[in-house]
């Protein structure tokens, strides 16, 4: 044996070594870990690699900084509603609210998610709506704008929106951005300079501390949010860019879901952001200051909390919400999301639900941006149909909605997709809503779409070539980590 066949030998068995080690060392779930192992094995020394960027686990110490922030800023404010459902004592203004009591009461004990009764809601599926709403509303601010954004593009719709945020922050507004270091990579730091200069700060959310590596690459933040003068917040799917105005040639029209809030819902809106602010510009920190939670009355009738979940929660505290609003349809369960890849306790709440007679409708896209992620979301497609669940193509453009609506009667709109990433890795952010006639409009929507979508039917979906079947096994297989 060479001394290059010896070294080689060596180094496969310290890769298979160390890389079990540290798989089985960091708790995680047993599918995940499979799917490393798989990883590491067929893929020595580069996997091993690719571990360390991509699946490594928080530190102890990040998560322990958040939490502490979690009991500043939420939890103490949460215990007077929690108490009060479980004498039976809260004030609801809405019976739909209270007949979803458990649903609220879960969100409220996993999140410290308040709920709140007074929100006025318009909902935007078109980017040109969404981004003329909002800088109306930027251009109107007289205190401060927060705004979160996993990308930032630094196109014609990224450059309006940042001129805009300079000539406030020249009157005096308190303008601070973050955008997530993964999401806006192609955004170089210069593009925010003139924003800095106006008086802005801006941030990014886990930058890399090496050159050209980024150990926190795998953990994303994937919120949404924009407030202004803490009366107003912006919660959904959009990002800053032109494709999200339509104007991709690879995506043509871009479909999503976003949601304008006025109301006491946007006091937890700014708490999360407060909570990304402090982490991301910890040189910077925002207190929990009056001017961030003005005194003022919301004039409308929506009840909704806002939820959000992460790699830093104890719970999975969005999925949970899911499977707890799947398991109270009686009578359908309509789901558009950009990537199906749900884990087994969501995927056995929806084959639960289809086989017991309700109207399961799930939306995709036809145009895969990720096509791995595409192939596993046609897998669980394909097994789903078996129960009796309807799946749609949509063909009119991208559908990039986060949307859950069940019996026309609640819904839940935000950041998170379908998948494991979104669940276990990502920072999202969601708006669960119990208001019928808010709910009932989103199922409206779902049901404009379908008017421009084909059904994957059984017999089409058996049609698929052999490479295609190939390529599905392999992304169902290594799904956990995709």
């Amino acid at each position: 044996m060479g001394i290059l066949t010896a070294i080689l030998v060596i180094l496969l068995v310290l890769n298979v070594f160390f890389a079990g080690v540290t798989v089985f060392l960091e708790r995680r779930d047993t599918s995940a870990t499979w799917a490393w192992l798989l990883v590491l094995t067929f893929v020595p020394i580069l996997g091993f690699i690719i571990y360390l960027i991509f699946g490594r686990k928080l530190s102890k110490k990040k998560i322990f900084d958040w939490k502490g922030q979690e009991k500043i800023g939420i939890k103490e404010s949460t215990a007077n509603q929690i108490e009060l459902i479980r004498q039976n004592e809260f004030p609801f203004s809405d019976p739909n609210v209270q007949h979803y009591r458990d649903l609220v009461y879960l969100l409220l004990v996993n999140d410290g998610a308040i709920l709140t009764q007074d929100n006025e809601v318009q909902v935007y599926v078109d980017g040109h709506e969404k981004f003329e709403a909002l800088m109306k509303d930027i251009e109107a601010a007289t205190d401060h704008i927060h705004i979160i954004y996993y990308i930032f593009h630094s196109d014609e719709l990224g450059k309006k929106m940042i001129h805009l945020l300079e000539k406030k922050a020249k009157e005096g507004v308190n303008v601070k951005v973050i955008y997530d270091a993964m999401g806006s990579r192609t955004t170089k730091k210069s593009f925010f300079r003139e924003l800095e200069k106006s008086g802005g700060i801006v941030r990014p959310f886990f930058p890399s501390k090496l050159p050209l590596i980024n150990f926190r690459l795998n953990y994303r933040n994937h919120r949404k949010l924009a407030i202004i003068d803490g009366k107003v917040g912006y919660i959904g799917g959009f990002n800053i860019g032109d494709e999200y105005l339509g104007l991709s040639k690879k995506f043509g029209y871009w479909r999503d879901t976003h949601l304008r809030i006025h109301g006491k819902a946007v006091y937890a809106m700014q708490t999360r952001y407060i909570m990304d602010w402090n982490s991301a510009a910890p040189n910077h920190k925002i207190d929990y200051k009056a001017r961030y939670f003005p005194t003022f009355h919301g004039k409308g009738q929506t009840s909704m909390q806002i939820v959000s979940s992460g790699p830093d929660s104890e719970w999975q505290q969005i999925k949970n919400g899911y499977i707890k609003m799947i398991n109270s349809a009686k009578r359908s369960i309509y789901l558009q999301t950009p990537y199906f890849i749900p884990d087994a306790s969501l995927f056995e709440a929806l084959k639960i639900a289809s086989l017991s007679g309700i109207d399961v409708r799930i939306m995709i896209p036809n145009k895969p941006d990720h096509p791995f992620v595409y192939r596993a979301t046609t897998s669980y497609a394909g097994e789903l149909m078996e129960t009796g669940a309807k799946f749609f193509i949509y063909d009119n453009g991208f559908i990039h909605a986060k949307m859950l609506v069940i019996d026309g009667e609640i819904a839940s709109v935000g950041t998170a997709n379908m998948d494991f990433r979104s669940f276990r890795l990502n920072f999202e952010v969601n708006a669960f809503i119990y208001e019928k006639a808010l709910a009932a409009k989103l199922e409206d929507i779902f049901l404009e779409d379908i008017l421009k979508s084909y059904q994957l039917t059984p017999e089409l979906y058996s049609e698929r070539s052999l490479w295609i079947k190939f390529k599905e096994a392999v992304s169902r297989l290594l799904a956990p980590i995709l």
